[in-house]
């Protein structure tokens, strides 16, 4: 049997320890699978340490295989996100995902995910909501309230809700299970439990985490990644681009607005704030600018349907044996090695040089060749 965990460990804290301890406390015979998210986060940022180094701390802290949810999907909204996350777990087999929520409530998230699912008033309202100059997801958050009278609206039940669409929706023989999460979400406060984003600010404005994090976090909390670092690349990319409209997201004219404002932006939050609008979202935006800097294309999203593998970044004697036993019946293949013909791959090579350029991290573009598990 197997446990099944969606994450981007950025950076991997105390929290994230929490629910691992708790995971092997109720299933403690379980292989412990990770899909992680790499080098670029679902929000449109940087993952601020790199998916190696995130790999050896999940292992470190008990996970017994890694594997990478394809840049194609881990970029994208929360949907896209689960949708590629849950193919992989359901292909190795995997018949729990186990994962963090604010309310707490399986059945809540269940019936949301529903009536997302199957209820025909829901466009309508949407439509209605976008009418009035709402933007998509709170458009969406109002339209649930209406035909509900619930509201869902932390990034982890949101991502919860995300989760139970794609298992009810595919059939998967996966159960979901809740583990609460124990700190405030829009806290900023450093302690013992913080959050992932309050930890990255801090560590961007030069303070002290260690309370926060593992110890083996701690260690490798070096070459620090933050978005302003890539600016300079993603002002380059825009001034000389002639065309921003073949890039994955850019519709309805925005270009333009990224084409103008670009100019007299001195800073990355400086131009996500004079893109921004009512229709276009603080983190849609991010994901935006996240396409063009890393060249992603309409074209090269439209190869989702040719995704057919499933990369391994790491394992224990514990996984290795799991994946021995399930290889020949998942229903994607499972790979190692880069393979230089699959185009998907070659886009991972393409945001890893990316990724690297900052700390001029060599090292970073040779394991996605020679990665030694």
């Amino acid at each position: 049997m197997a446990v099944g965990v969606i994450a981007e460990y950025n950076p991997f804290h105390n929290g994230h320890l929490y629910m691992l301890k708790k995971i092997k406390e109720m299933y403690p015979d379980d292989t412990i699978i990770l899909v992680l998210g790499g080098n670029f986060t679902q929000r449109g940022d940087v993952s601020i340490i790199d998916k190696w180094t995130k790999t050896n701390i999940a292992k470190h802290y008990g996970i017994d295989l890694v594997i990478e949810l394809p840049l194609i999907y881990s970029i994208q909204s929360a949907d896209y996100f689960a949708k590629g996350a849950l193919e992989i777990l359901n292909s190795l087999k995997v018949n729990k995902l186990v994962f963090g929520s604010e309310i707490n409530d399986i059945d809540l998230l269940k019936e949301i995910a529903s009536v997302q699912l199957n209820n025909n008033e829901l466009d309508k309202l949407v439509k209605i909501y976008m009418r009035m100059g709402l933007n998509y997801p709170s458009s969406l958050s109002n339209a649930i309230y209406d035909i509900t009278g619930k509201k869902v609206d932390t990034p982890n039940d949101l991502l919860g809700v995300s989760y139970m669409k794609e298992i009810l929706k595919n059939d998967y023989n996966i159960e979901a299970v809740i583990i609460k999460r124990e700190n405030n979400y829009h806290s900023k406060e450093i302690k013992e439990i913080t959050s992932g984003e309050a930890l990255r600010k801090a560590l961007k404005e030069g303070k002290e985490i260690k309370c926060s994090v593992p110890e083996f976090t701690y260690k490798n909390l070096n070459n620090l990644h933050f978005m302003d670092e890539y600016f300079i690349l993603l002002k380059y990319k825009i001034l000389t681009e002639k065309d921003l409209s073949k890039y994955h997201g850019v519709e309805e004219g925005i270009e333009n607005k990224i084409k103008k404002e670009i100019i007299n932006s001195s800073n990355y939050d400086e131009l996500i704030n004079k893109v921004k609008s009512k229709r276009y979202t603080y983190n849609k935006i991010k994901r935006i600018l996240l396409y063009i800097l890393l060249d992603i294309t309409k074209k090269d999203m439209k190869e989702i349907n040719n995704w057919n593998y499933i990369r391994i970044l790491g394992f224990n004697e514990k996984g290795r044996k799991y994946l021995n036993k399930v290889k020949k019946d998942s229903g994607l293949k499972i790979i190692s090695k880069f393979e230089r013909n699959n185009k998907l791959l070659n886009l991972e090579l393409k945001s890893t040089i990316i990724y690297s350029i900052p700390h001029n991290e060599l090292n970073l573009i040779e394991k996605e060749y020679k990665n030694n598990l």
